[in-house]
Parts: structure tokens; sequence; C-alpha cells
């Protein structure tokens, strides 16, 4: 295979990172990869222990210029990565990832042009599974890793064929495609929804989502963003990022993150919408305003004395509702008036930053 760059942001990783960059380094087919680290933020001594090991393991990093004050976020950390690598292939990772045993190789294999390699996570039984990872715990932290017992189970596994279709970290694309297709991470979602974002964006430019589940690595679920709420002071802020990456998700594409139990995108037709609520109702128009985009092709009126958690269904699912049933002109839903003035579909706009 060829070299390649893995791309890790940092925010305050070092517990991780310890664990994260010798795995790589320990079970990469290739030796030689390149490794970029982005530090966003450092409470943790990371810059001191990257100064003192980067020359071990072959580590670049960069630091974040506003360091402390403002965050880059994980999609524009991200993309600096890709930027400065200097390989035709990269691999997004998180911090708290391990990387099995010739899982490089594996994604590799299946890497072609308009093709994006992800490989499969296995994680310990915290959240539930649809299919798309594996659930064995290996560990909760990264200090009570269980190296020994993971190894063996990737090695028992490296020849299995199972291959299905959909995207997660880590993945793995060709860079020219990356910028010269997508052009990057949109920065409005801000380290919550970018991936979502991103992923609605390759499939709309007709990139396939390659998972072999011989390509495996170890996550810790979300410990580095802050994600899993078993670490309270990390998982307040990512919540409250969440919210507002996903309100931003939602104005854009005209729906919630959605897709199949792998986690293949499902991208509905995006419109342009207005509101018109009457009588004025101020919570209403708070709880609907990111469902519209103040276009004129499809007008929706609303009853605010009459709203009801079904109307609010209807209009969550609107964009689905009329690619399946809609066509111009004026008809009722629950207690909602939709007039449709044009059909014009306006998602594949969105695909290049």
């Amino acid at each position: 295979m060829e070299k390649i760059t893995f791309c890790i942001p940092s925010k305050t990783n070092l517990r991780y990172l310890k664990t994260c960059i010798p795995s790589i380094r320990e079970n990469s087919y290739r030796k030689d990869h390149d490794i970029i680290i982005f530090i966003d933020s450092d409470e943790d001594g990371t810059i001191e222990w990257l100064k003192e090991n980067s020359e071990q393991y072959n580590v670049k990093y960069f630091i974040n210029p506003d360091l402390n004050n403002s965050l880059y976020g994980i999609g524009k950390a991200y993309d600096f990565c890709i930027e400065k690598s200097t390989t035709n292939v990269f691999m997004i990772f998180h911090a708290d990832m391990m990387l099995g045993k010739h899982a490089d190789l594996k994604a590799y294999q299946h890497l072609s042009n308009k093709i994006v390699v992800c490989s499969t996570r296995i994680e310990p039984p915290l959240h539930p599974n649809n299919g798309e990872k594996i659930l064995l715990d290996f560990g909760l932290w990264p200090e009570e890793f269980k190296e020994k017992e993971f190894n063996e189970y990737v090695e028992k596994h490296l020849q299995d064929e199972e291959v299905t279709n959909g995207i997660f970290a880590p993945w793995m694309m060709y860079k020219s495609e990356y910028l010269e297709i997508l052009g990057g991470h949109d920065p409005i979602m801000h380290s919550c929804r970018e991936d979502s974002d991103l992923f609605n964006r390759m499939l709309l430019a007709g990139f396939e989502f390659i998972q072999p589940w011989n390509s495996l690595v170890y996550h810790l679920t979300g410990r580095g963003a802050g994600s899993f709420d078993g670490d309270p002071e990390r998982h307040k802020k990512w919540q409250e990022d969440m919210n507002n990456s996903t309100l931003e998700f939602i104005r854009k594409w005209g729906q919630n993150v959605n897709h199949t139990n792998l986690m293949k995108p499902i991208v509905h037709p995006v419109y342009k919408k207005k509101i018109i609520i009457d009588p004025p109702n101020q919570y209403l128009e708070g709880l609907l305003e990111p469902w519209f985009n103040n276009g004129d092709d499809i007008i929706v009126k609303v009853d605010s004395d009459k709203f009801t958690q079904d109307d609010f269904n209807f209009i969550i699912n609107l964009n689905a509702i009329i690619k399946d049933n809609g066509e111009i002109g004026e008809f009722e839903l629950g207690n909602l008036i939709i007039i449709i003035n044009s059909l014009e579909e306006q998602q594949h706009k969105l695909i290049k930053l």
C-alpha cells in the first residue's frame, strides 16, 4: 500500500494520544505513515509531551495560534491536517481510538476513486448497536486498555470478508477528491454535526461508502470529544455544542441527521420554504424557525391556536412528505395549509463549500 496520513485533532487529549499514537505505530501495516496532530487546546501538557516524544513516534504537530482562547473546532482542525498532509491519501482518526493490526491495509485495499472507506469500530457496550459496530469491552479508559485481548481478537478476524455500506470515523479517502469535490467541513456546525453534514455531501456527490469488517479500531465512545456522559465537565460543553450544531444542520438540510442502521446517510430533498404563523406565537416561531429558510417555493400556514404534536411531526418530515406526494397547488396536512409554488430541489447546491 502507499503511504497515508493519519489526521488527528486534539482538544486537551493527552491521556488518549498516549495510547492512540503508539497503536498506529505498532499496528499499521506500513510503519512510516505520516501522523499529523492539531492541538486545538492544551490544558494537560499535550504540547510538552509531543515536544519530548514526537521524534520517537515520528509525529508532526501544529498548534492553534489562539491556543486556549478560541477553538478551531474538530472540522476545521481536520481540514488543517488534511491541507498539511503530503500524501495522496489521508485517514481521519480520533484521539480516543486505537488502531487494530493492519487496519490501514485492510481499509486501503478497498480504496478507489469516489470511494470513502470506513474502518469498523469496536466499542465498550455503553451505547446501542444497530449493527454498524462491534460491542466488546476492552476497557473504558486508555489507562485500562486491554491491549493483549484486543490484539488477539483482531488477529482472529483479519481474514473476515464482510463488507457493508456505512460511514463513521475512522475513514479514508483521496486528498484531491476531498478538496476539489467537497471543499472541507462546514465551519458553521463548529465541533458537532460537521461529519454528518460532510457525509450528506459525499453521498450527493456520488461517493460510495465501504466498511470492511476486518479493518478494526477500538473506540472509547466519545471520550476525546466529550459525548461520553461519564466525564461531566466535557459532556456539558459537548451537549451545548451538539444542540447548537444540530439546529444549524436542520437549517441547512431541512431535516435532522438521518441514516440507515449501518450509518449510510439518508438525504431528503431541500426546498426553499417559509412559514406563516397566525395568530403570532413567539414560542412556535422559535420552535419552527430552524425548519424553514425564508424561501417562497413552499409556504406553510400554521394556525397557532390549533397546532398539535402531529402538526410538528409533519413539519419535521415535510421534505420527505413533499418528495413522495407533493405537487404544485394547495392542500391541508393536519391543521397545516401547504402551498407549493415550485418543487425545485436545492440539495445539490450544498455539496461544495
